[in-house]
């Protein structure tokens, strides 16, 4: 006997990608994961693509395999899909220290983050098609 199977949590028109221990602070990572919330996926794309930001390149796999989950393994239609979400969370910190003066130290705190992107297919409006 195995366990039950575990029920999915999204939508039939949804698909996600979830980036564990990435090293960045989550305030950084959320600036740039703003960016592509809401966008349809290949203008998030474009965007991540030309983003300055070091963290973008992370962000753009992270989207990239959520496009990819989407068409490979729910058959959605890649040119309506939307990033529905884009969630940053706290991982570890690593704590480490820094020498001061007088035999002091202070405390130096390297944040990691998580990060999931949930792409939607969205419905397209019949004003639109006709």
């Amino acid at each position: 006997m195995s366990k039950p199977k575990h029920p999915r949590l999204l939508e039939d028109s949804e698909a996600q990608a979830v980036t564990w221990n990435i090293r960045v602070s989550p305030r950084k990572l959320n600036l740039v994961a703003g960016l592509i919330r809401g966008k349809r996926a290949q203008d998030a794309v474009a965007e991540l693509t030309f983003s300055k930001r070091r963290i973008a390149v992370t962000v753009k796999k992270t989207l990239e395999s959520a496009i990819a989950n989407a068409e490979n393994n729910h058959s959605l239609d890649v040119d309506r899909l939307v990033v529905s979400k884009a969630e940053v969370g706290r991982a570890s910190v690593m704590k480490r220290f820094h020498a001061r003066g007088r035999g002091r130290s202070s405390r130096i705190e390297k944040w990691f983050s998580h990060l999931k992107i949930v792409v939607a297919e969205q419905q397209i409006a019949e004003q639109e098609a006709a």
